[in-house]
């Protein structure tokens, strides 16, 4: 008990009296410092005394997918920041192959009365995941925000980049530098932001008289070492610029053509999507199409405290716009550029 209330007095900055009168309901201490004493208690990983087990932390939990895709870092940088600001404390949930799954994570956090959960590039973007523990959050009526695109049935707020403007602002910078053969690497079957930048590229495509056939596309992993993979098969196919659903599938594909002894912009061009840290100052430097994530995680974190106080919130997707980073590796399609087989 000594070492308890000597870590929370610690980690508060106030004394051990204190943290014991909080922890017994005595009177004597301002609301702030008694919710200080009892959010250090949720991060230290201390039970809370039975009568205050009842009260919700003024913890948040974020869960996401990885954190070696920079574009999540980014997000949690960005939520922990919102949430700091309204008073709140973010509990980061990363998952790892053969690690503690999304759904075990929920059990965590439902267990420490955190106050609602961010959600970001999880499960509830794959049609064909598992979806029972979103299910067990709306019967809890516990507040949840979803950054980017998810399936239909689930009743959760969501705040996503625009999935049909960012391929329309890809192919079209492509189409305006002359290519007309175009390939897209895109997430899986089941993935719903990749169903949505496949639809709108087939439309843009038809619209400009471009071919997009079955070949034109590749289903991939969210990884470099897939991009790579996934590229290779088009450049065998013979395009002249790809489409990437992520920087680091991008950066697979700048691999990828150097592989094949090509140069990229002058032989193929390629095109990401996030402009996640460092893009400018890969080699090329990477053309992409830019999340807004600042605009995108404030809104999220705005959405969770509404539902947190008890407002209504709206219940429909939230649409931001991306916007189109030009830099080194696009350029004019090659009058030269050799058909590959």
């Amino acid at each position: 008990m000594s070492r308890r209330l000597a870590e929370v007095a610690r980690k508060v900055g106030v004394s051990e009296a204190t943290v014991s009168r909080v922890l017994n309901g005595k009177p004597g201490v301002s609301e702030a410092t008694r919710e200080s004493v009892l959010t250090a208690l949720d991060v230290l990983g201390y039970e809370r005394p039975t009568k205050l087990r009842g009260e919700r932390a003024r913890l948040v939990g974020l869960v996401l997918p990885e954190l070696q895709n920079p574009i999540f870092p980014a997000f949690a940088e960005v939520v922990g920041g919102a949430l700091a600001q309204q008073g709140f404390t973010p509990v980061l949930c990363t998952q790892t192959a053969g690690g503690v799954s999304e759904a075990d994570y929920v059990e965590l956090l439902l267990g420490q009365q955190v106050s609602g959960i961010v959600f970001a590039g999880g499960h509830y973007a794959q049609r064909d995941a598992s979806h029972g523990h979103y299910e067990r959050l709306s019967d809890r009526n516990l507040p949840v925000v979803l950054i980017n695109a998810s399936i239909e049935s689930l009743p959760f707020p969501r705040v996503s980049c625009d999935d049909e403007v960012a391929v329309e602002q890809a192919i079209g910078h492509l189409a305006a530098l002359g290519h007309t053969r175009l390939g897209l690497v895109l997430g899986p079957v089941d993935h719903m932001p990749s169903e949505r930048k496949l639809g709108a590229a087939r439309a843009i495509a038809a619209r400009l008289g471009l071919e997009l056939s079955d070949d034109q596309v590749v289903r991939s992993a969210y990884s470099l070492e897939s991009g790579q993979a996934a590229a290779t098969r088009l450049i065998r196919a013979g395009v002249t610029g790809i489409v990437c659903a992520s920087d680091p599938l991008a950066l697979g594909a700048i691999r990828a053509a150097r592989r094949a002894g090509l140069r990229v912009p002058e032989d193929i061009s390629v095109v990401g999507y996030d402009d996640s840290a460092f893009m400018n100052c890969t080699e090329p430097p990477l053309t992409t199409v830019r999340q807004p994530i600042e605009s995108m995680g404030r809104a999220a974190i705005d959405l969770l405290v509404g539902q947190i106080g008890g407002a209504s919130v709206p219940q429909e997707e939230l649409l931001f716009e991306p916007e189109l980073v030009v830099r080194g590796s696009t350029a004019p399609v090659s009058a030269a550029a050799p058909a590959r087989a």
